[in-house]
């Protein structure tokens, strides 16, 4: 009789995973509301034509946080 064996390619070790949310609350950061209505209004000035969504939201976004920063000097 003859004694059949398995082969068997190893195993990679896994962790365990732990997800962490983490929430900031700054009243110096615009909402998500104030950055969409300026980034939609670069959209419009434009035309509607051209441009990248990408860059109109973090144009919008420093545009909010400069003028923020401005106020508070």
């Amino acid at each position: 009789m003859s004694k059949k064996t398995e082969s068997r390619a190893p195993r990679a070790k896994t962790a365990n995973a732990t997800t962490v949310e983490l929430v900031v609350v700054c009243d110096d950061l615009p909402s998500h509301e104030e950055v969409a209505a300026l980034a939609y209004s670069y959209w419009k000035a434009r035309g509607g034509q051209g441009g990248s969504p990408e860059e109109d939201w973090l144009r919008a976004e420093r545009q909010l946080r400069e003028r923020r920063s401005e106020r508070k000097d």
